[in-house]
């Protein structure tokens, strides 16, 4: 398994990380066990995988206790807490509680770095106010060992509130969505988070816009009618077919796994599945070499002025 610096941490992980949630939350979004989701945490070990993120909202923290049991040393442990919605925010002892839970949950002492998951602007001053002081709080009790942020992709494609946090550098790793149809977090976070040393970890590599045929033309086409692409450099039927033959799968999926873990100032990739096969050939993918200059050209002079889907 290839492995990065992530960022002042310090720490050496594999460049592709086993994310616990998206659709498929380890399998149990359609039925599966938690000792099934935990086999899939086993298998991604097995294969070099040292960098694995959970959230209290996925339901997954107890698959991932179990599967990792026994492991727990040289892993790079990753949970959060949602901040708040609408008005209401998590007080600093509501915070302390969630980790708690979470620790019990996974089964460890401590977690390598715990995020405030999916903040949104409205709320990053009251975060920083409360919550981060908090953070700190529990990162001197050993709870924490470093400090992480995460945007609400979906909403946020612009990357408003990582844009408003990174100057303020409170965070030592933060999650940012970044793909092949937006790639807008190249100028807007990565030049931010290199100057600063600041740890990123790739949400939204591939979502159902990159494994659904129809929902990818339909997404072009809506990026056509809004300006942000060029209706004549895109077959509107087939808008990324000139990508396979760069793939020695011929997935399109292959491809955009590449695109992200070769972006400089992108260092882990999340990859998450409830399946075995699946899990492996998304790991293959992620250490494969980079797009030829060719189709990376042609993919930034298609979507590179995007900055208005996720690709969800």
């Amino acid at each position: 398994m290839q492995t990065v610096r992530l960022g002042r941490t310090g720490a050496e992980v594999s460049v592709a990380g086993l994310g616990c949630g998206g659709a498929s939350r380890l399998g149990m979004a359609r039925g599966a066990s938690a000792e099934d989701a935990a086999r899939v945490v086993s298998r991604a070990l097995d294969l070099g995988v040292t960098f694995i993120d959970t959230a209290r909202a996925y339901g997954t923290e107890d698959a991932v206790g179990l599967g990792i049991r026994g492991r727990r040393d040289g892993l790079f442990l990753s949970t959060k807490v949602s901040p708040g919605r609408g008005e209401r925010l998590l007080t600093a002892a509501e915070l302390a509680e969630s980790l708690d839970q979470s620790l019990r949950r996974l089964g460890t002492d401590h977690v390598d770095v715990f995020h405030l998951h999916g903040l949104a602007l409205d709320h990053y001053d009251r975060a920083v106010e409360i919550l981060v002081p908090e953070l700190k709080r529990q990162q001197a009790a050993g709870k924490i060992r470093f400090l992480g942020v995460t945007e609400g992709f979906g909403r946020d494609t612009g990357h408003a509130m990582l844009t408003r946090a990174a100057p303020d550098d409170h965070f030592d790793v933060i999650m940012v969505g970044f793909n092949l149809m937006n790639p807008s977090a190249r100028t807007r976070v990565f030049r931010q988070t290199l100057e600063r040393d600041v740890g990123t970890l790739i949400m939204f590599a591939v979502r159902r816009t990159l494994s659904d045929p129809a929902a990818l033309r339909e997404a072009v086409a809506s990026l056509v009618a809004g300006g942000e692409v060029d209706a004549g450099a895109v077959d509107a039927e087939d808008p990324l077919g000139f990508l396979r033959a760069c793939a020695a799968s011929g997935a399109l999926t292959e491809v955009a796994y590449r695109f992200c873990r070769h972006e400089p100032g992108a260092q882990v990739t999340l990859t998450g599945t409830g399946d075995i096969n699946h899990l492996e050939a998304n790991l293959a993918a992620i250490q494969g070499p980079p797009l030829p200059r060719e189709a990376a050209d042609r993919l930034e002079r298609l979507f590179g002025a995007v900055d208005s889907v996720s690709g969800n």
